[in-house]
């Protein structure tokens, strides 16, 4: 049997920063009742600032750019690749879907695509489906995950207090086919009566995108209705138990817990709930922002690169994304 290993990661973190101040600054000409929330956001969340990508740059540049750092980290070329995952809701374009760009830009010849769509979820949901197909398509021996997000491109920056958390950047995983078990269980759920919550709700088919929704701004990502606090703070431990008795570890086996790079004190309370040292944890936000469907595997590289994360450790990774959804995978480092 074929067992799913992670043998390489990388990312893509633009250099422009767009920090707190700036954004306080930019809300207090256009909309100055909403500038004094910054620092409460900031206060809770631990993020500093945004990274914003070059101009003229899309979101499969940023998964591209990762890509590559990924493919060197693994000591692989694209052409190695058999698939390329690409978990993103800040795509391209509606269709075609934003994988099959990356794959021509990457030049990964021999590689197929598809997207994933389930925001902050879908890099473990990635992760799990890569694991799947190594261990049951022979022909396989290299699929690439990617998350990416340029979604302050999507947002109303200068009358949206939401566009606090809207940071670009991009991280990837390589998962290739050995003989040790690497891949070890997931948990899913989802919950969709809060699909009305979050969103950009103009420009599919419920509402094709015309002058009027335009604008109006139902184009743009839109904070509706905020989601109940519990939906990280009591779901994430939820899916850690979940993940630890689906694939047969103690939660005291974890050497490193990976979540969504949203809030520090989200992480924080679910990591004092599981009974779990905070140094087990690693949190990114502080330096990059929030990178939504990039911030996990943005994360876990960074962990990996400064040495926090090790041959042999235990690694889980829990994602939670508008809609909502919420995914969890674990691995054992090669």
């Amino acid at each position: 049997m074929k067992y799913a290993n992670i043998i390489g990661t990388g990312r893509y973190v633009p250099e422009f920063e767009h920090t707190n101040a700036m954004f306080k600054e930019q809300l207090a000409r256009t909309n100055p009742k909403l500038a004094d929330v910054v620092d409460k956001f900031e206060a809770s969340s631990n993020i500093k600032l945004r990274r914003y990508a070059p101009e003229g740059w899309v979101t499969s540049d940023l998964a591209v750019a990762a890509a590559n750092d990924a493919l060197a980290d693994a000591g692989l070329k694209a052409e190695d690749l058999d698939m390329i995952l690409v978990g993103t809701d800040s795509p391209d374009y509606i269709t075609p879907a934003t994988s099959v760009v990356v794959q021509h830009k990457l030049g990964a010849v021999n590689a197929g695509s598809f997207d994933i769509g389930c925001a902050c979820a879908s890099f473990p949901t990635g992760l799990v489906q890569a694991a799947g197909m190594l261990a049951t398509n022979p022909q396989m021996k290299n699929v690439m995950v990617i998350g990416a997000y340029m979604m302050h491109k999507l947002a109303d920056a200068e009358n949206d207090i939401m566009s606090f958390f809207y940071s670009d950047g991009a991280g990837a995983a390589i998962l290739s086919a050995g003989d040790k078990p690497g891949y070890l269980g997931s948990a899913f759920f989802a919950d969709g009566q809060y699909h009305k919550h979050w969103g950009i709700y103009s420009g599919g088919t419920y509402e094709p995108a015309t002058p009027d929704s335009v604008e109006a701004g139902r184009t743009k990502v839109k904070l509706i209705e905020p989601f109940p606090a519990e939906v990280n703070n009591d779901g994430w431990p939820a899916r850690m138990r979940e993940l630890a008795k689906n694939a047969n570890f103690a939660m005291e086996d974890i050497d490193m817990a990976i979540f969504t790079q949203v809030r520090l004190n989200s992480i924080k309370l679910v990591m004092e709930n599981l009974g779990l040292p905070l140094e087990h944890a690693h949190w990114v936000m502080d330096k990059w922002g929030y990178t939504g469907s990039a911030c996990l595997p943005m994360a876990f590289d960074d962990a990996r690169k400064l040495g926090k994360v090790k041959s042999g450790d235990l690694v889980t990774f829990v994602g939670s994304g508008v809609g909502y959804n919420q995914a969890a995978a674990a691995f054992v480092m090669p």
